[in-house]
């Protein structure tokens, strides 16, 4: 009696493994259409031929898809440092955009962590957007551009998501409702202020270092060439 009850809680320990695998997650589809732009999807197309982005090996599943959280996140600390932003900057930026999630697809067609438009990533020459080093490595530098053109947070926030063109045209934050709550999430969850009047707390520092490397933070640790907007 003792046998079957061990083999019976074996076949139940086995039924779950199987049931929690992340063999289960989304599988995601790239296909080129007849005008030769590159497609992804999470629904298997009828009139293409597709190719599986595949999970790669050796990174632990996770609710945000086959990486962990602890993966990610590192990921994008190293990245942001890279390009000299703030990794605090970066990270609310990709929770705001695709909740760590690396194989989201929007409806408007943005992908991956950094959810990248397929022309700003084929701009940035991303050949898959949703493998998380390439899609942060490309997003993270498209912000840092965008930065530097506008010497401005959060003028840039608001070009990564309504586009520069419209910033530009608007003379700073278009007067959408989208765009203008982003922007004020992100630096919620950035600075801990969004909007706030209190503008010490919110003030955001442009730091040359001595290598003529720009870092913008809004904590003012270095303490040579300071500016702040």
């Amino acid at each position: 009696m003792l046998y079957l009850i061990m083999l019976r809680n074996c076949f139940i320990v086995i039924f779950l493994l199987c049931i929690l695998s992340p063999i289960h997650a989304t599988t995601i589809y790239r296909y080129v259409d007849e005008q030769g732009v590159v497609h992804f999807t999470d629904v298997m197309p009828d009139r293409y031929k597709v190719t599986v982005i595949r999970k790669k090996e050796g990174k632990k599943a996770s609710s945000a898809g086959y990486y962990s959280m602890a993966y990610l996140k590192g990921l994008a600390e190293r990245i942001a440092r890279k390009y000299s932003l703030e990794p605090g900057l970066v990270k609310s930026v990709i929770e705001k955009e695709s909740r760590w999630n690396p194989y989201a697809v929007s409806r408007s067609g943005a992908m991956g962590l950094m959810q990248l438009m397929p022309k700003t990533a084929r701009l940035l020459g991303v050949k898959n957007p949703f493998d998380p080093e390439e899609n942060l490595d490309a997003g993270v530098r498209y912000l840092k551009r965008l930065i530097d053109y506008f010497g401005d947070i959060k003028k840039a926030l608001a070009a990564y998501n309504a586009g520069p063109t419209t910033v530009k045209r608007f003379g700073g934050i278009p007067p959408f409702s989208e765009t203008r709550g982003y922007v004020k999430e992100i630096m919620y969850n950035y600075t801990g202020t969004g909007y706030s009047s209190q503008r010490s707390r919110d003030r955001i520092y442009k730091i040359v270092l001595s290598d003529g490397t720009i870092l913008f933070t809004n904590s003012p640790v270095y303490l040579e060439n300071i500016s702040s907007f």
